[in-house]
């Protein structure tokens, strides 16, 4: 190998790694929410519109299991016109519904994984719950976007790959005022991170019923 190859090799090294480490990082934003007294929010998405033009349809699968008597994950969202599958991973049987708006839908007391997913395809927030285990509620979020993600119990939410200006919303159960999200536009791709402090309410959530009653669905 001549020197003077091996120079241009180095040369185009030289060019080529800083502009794939730019494009890596370029429209990667963390997002950190916190509740009116400072602490971390968990469970609460995070989603970005396009200011001008429409989101890219990039539908994905979802899944949202019934481990322990629960619904896990408790919040989640996908975009419109994803399927959404329901894994029953207990020894005992399920009934899962949902009467909201943005999708009504049962699945009879079952077993395993049912044969068919469930279509999201319009809009809005939907309720789970199960007609057995009355303290069983989850909540799945269909947004217009492929941008979204759900803080962790650090309060911190991802997202990648997001046009130059967006306008970030972020929901969460417990917010006081739902009809109202909170909003910030983001412009250029020079901000590594963005908060938010939400006004929430206190949790009250039915907790599990104990175990042990006899009736063979507890």
């Amino acid at each position: 190998m001549s020197c003077d190859f091996r120079f241009i090799q180095l040369f185009r090294n030289l060019i080529v790694v800083p502009l794939l480490v730019a494009t890596a990082s370029a429209g990667d934003l963390t997002v950190a929410v916190k509740d009116q007294n400072g602490k971390p929010v968990q469970d609460a998405v995070v989603y970005a519109l396009p200011v001008s033009g429409k989101a890219p349809s990039r539908k994905a699968g979802g899944e949202v299991v019934q481990r322990n008597k629960q619904f896990v994950p408790y919040v989640s969202a996908v975009q419109a016109g994803s399927l959404v599958q329901f894994p029953n991973k207990d020894t005992v049987k399920h009934h899962v519904y949902s009467f909201s708006p943005a999708k009504k839908f049962e699945l009879p007391l079952y077993a395993g994984t049912p044969a068919e997913p469930v279509l999201f395809d319009t809009l809005g927030l939907v309720t789970l719950g199960c007609n057995i285990h009355d303290w069983m509620i989850a909540y799945i979020l269909v947004v217009p976007t492929p941008w979204f993600a759900v803080t962790d119990a650090n309060g911190e939410a991802q997202l990648r790959g997001l046009p130059a200006a967006c306008d970030l919303e972020v929901w969460q159960p417990r917010l006081k005022n739902s009809s109202d999200l909170p909003r910030q536009r983001l412009v250029g791709k020079g901000n590594p991170s963005v908060s938010f402090q939400l006004d929430l309410k206190p949790d009250f959530r039915l907790r599990r019923s104990p175990t042990g009653t006899g009736d063979g669905y507890r």
